[in-house]
């Protein structure tokens, strides 16, 4: 009998893939555009504009929501399920036969459409698929901590140098897209967060609902690996950074509707302001074998998710991800979105620096070398869904480490770009000189990178520091100069102050202020050096 209802599920299961498909259409206009440049505040937070306003990226087409008429017209052919839609690629995730969603390419607006199952695609062609979980499941032991037990995967990356200059993620978004986050609003391990009022909100993408509460526990120990604090037992890397919590991963199945709810994340996560998104998530092998993708895809560039992936760092944000648990198996290799130019592939090491067994490995199928750095992602302590500091493993560990160690440097130096932060972040790799495709560029010595960026703020020998500001800024004069006059303009170019200071007073009260973005100037003789200032 058991084996008859395995044959019959197998063949349902088959049936069922044969009949229903899953494509990606992608639309060819957004009739609305202009509506949405002229105001830009329909589309984006102010808080997301600041962050554009502060990397100088510009608002373009891929920031202009959907042709909500163009949904709703698909929606009403029926056999059509509508499953997720992007703005940033046009396009909406549908589910239906074959035949059914062909039929929508008589449609004016539609540009094109891609079937999961290539085979189905005009060029469509499948090789053997490489196989990698859909998420790096941890394995778990309660154990009885020492005080500073969890100290070893900051230090590692000499984190508690930046934690001591109170570089702690204060001011910093991070945006967690994962399985579900059970007890982060009960448990102890994030009483913290919840008294400081720094989980932001969030969504449940999975199920359409605004309770993020649920799901699987794997959420609720990676966001416990940033933001946990238990005194005495668990530390997160960034405890003073906000969060928002999103489900995108549905653990019952595996389907390309995830990709499509993580694109959904990542977009609501840009309009919102997000700084960092941690996705300890990688997708390779479906349920459906025929939606599988293939070594030679992960080249950055080919699917849907690391396509999205890539242009939410060109929105500004730092995109970082676990780079798998495969190493071990006969296919070894990173997923999406870890194959993505620009996002930070995180792999994972034990206490002792050495590469764990399970770690997946690079090289990306173009050949540029993955993962990008590593992580403590062995042994690693964090807090389970019933507030028990525990032990797991995985580079879904590793990687949200890494995410808030990253929140605390870019807190260091706020006005440099999500491009400068990702290129501090790697030079300070301790392989950055030789990189391999088991370690990336090495573990992330970030003491080293805050002094790379201190070295290339001071290029000239000019110092303006601490920048975000809350009270007073402190400026540091080129060698040789002994006065000068410093300007404070707002975003308008109005000049709202200026201060002349010398090397006896180099301290000037901003406490007037309101919160913003400013634009300063410092005049000493010949030099001259204007930059933008934030008051917190």
């Amino acid at each position: 009998m058991k084996k008859l209802c395995i044959f019959f599920l197998l063949f349902t299961s088959a049936t069922v893939f044969s009949q229903v498909q899953d494509a990606w259409v992608y639309f060819n206009a957004k009739p609305n555009a202009q509506l949405y440049l002229d105001t830009p505040l329909k589309m984006l937070s102010q808080k997301a504009l600041d962050r554009r306003t502060n990397q100088n990226i510009p608002i373009d087409s891929k920031d202009i929501p959907i042709e909500q008429s163009y949904i709703n017209q698909v929606k009403t052919i029926v056999g059509i399920s509508v499953m997720a839609q992007s703005k940033w690629l046009n396009s909406i995730h549908v589910r239906g036969s074959q035949s059914v969603i062909n039929s929508l390419k008589t449609l004016s607006f539609v540009e094109k459409i891609d079937f999961a199952d290539k085979l189905l695609n005009a060029a469509g062609k499948i090789a053997k698929s490489q196989k990698i979980r859909k998420s790096d499941k941890s394995k778990k032991t309660k154990i009885d901590y020492a005080y500073g037990t969890s100290a070893n995967q900051i230090q590692m990356l000499n984190g508690q140098v930046l934690h001591q200059q109170n570089y702690t993620g204060l001011g910093k978004i991070i945006a967690v897209l994962d399985a579900g986050f059970p007890g982060v609003n009960t448990i102890q391990p994030f009483q913290r967060l919840r008294d400081n009022k720094q989980i932001l909100g969030g969504y449940n993408f999975v199920l359409r609902k605004d309770d993020f509460y649920g799901g699987v526990s794997h959420g609720t120990s990676v966001l416990s690996a940033m933001g946990g604090y238990k005194e005495g037992s668990l530390v997160g890397t960034a405890p003073d950074a906000s969060y928002y919590l999103f489900i995108t991963e549905d653990d019952t199945s595996e389907n390309p509707v995830e990709e499509s709810l993580w694109l959904e994340a990542a977009e609501k996560a840009d309009s919102l302001g997000v700084d960092i998104i941690n996705t300890s998530l990688g997708y390779f092998e479906y349920d459906n074998t025929a939606y599988s993708h293939t070594y030679s895809e992960m080249n950055g560039t080919t699917t849907y998710l690391s396509r999205g992936a890539e242009i939410a760092f060109s929105r500004g944000m730092i995109i970082v991800s676990a780079a798998g648990n495969s190493g071990s198996s006969s296919d070894p290799h990173i997923a999406v979105p870890a194959d993505a130019v620009s996002v930070i592939a995180v792999g994972a090491v034990n206490s002792s620096k050495s590469l764990a067994s399970f770690s997946s490995i690079g090289p990306s199928s173009d050949n540029r070398t993955k993962p990008d750095v590593m992580a403590q992602g062995q042994s690693d302590i964090v807090s389970d869904a019933f507030g028990n500091i525990v032990t797991a493993n995985g580079t879904s560990f590793s990687s949200p480490i890494m995410a808030g160690m990253i929140a605390c440097l870019w807190q260091a130096f706020p006005l440099k770009t999500n491009k400068e932060i990702r290129d501090l972040v790697i030079k300070s790799g301790d392989r950055y000189a030789t990189p391999n495709n088991q370690y990336g560029y090495g573990i992330p010595n970030f003491s080293q990178a805050l002094t790379l960026s201190v070295n290339a703020f001071s290029k000239n020998d000019f110092v303006l520091y601490p920048n975000p500001v809350n009270d007073s800024v402190s400026i540091s004069l080129p060698a040789g100069h002994d006065k000068g006059l410093f300007l404070i303009y707002n975003i308008l170019g109005q000049k709202i102050s200026d201060n002349d200071i010398t090397s006896q007073t180099s301290n000037i009260s901003l406490k007037s202020l309101e919160k913003g973005i400013y634009v300063y100037k410092l005049e000493s003789g010949v030099f001259s050096k204007t930059g933008k200032i934030i008051k917190q």
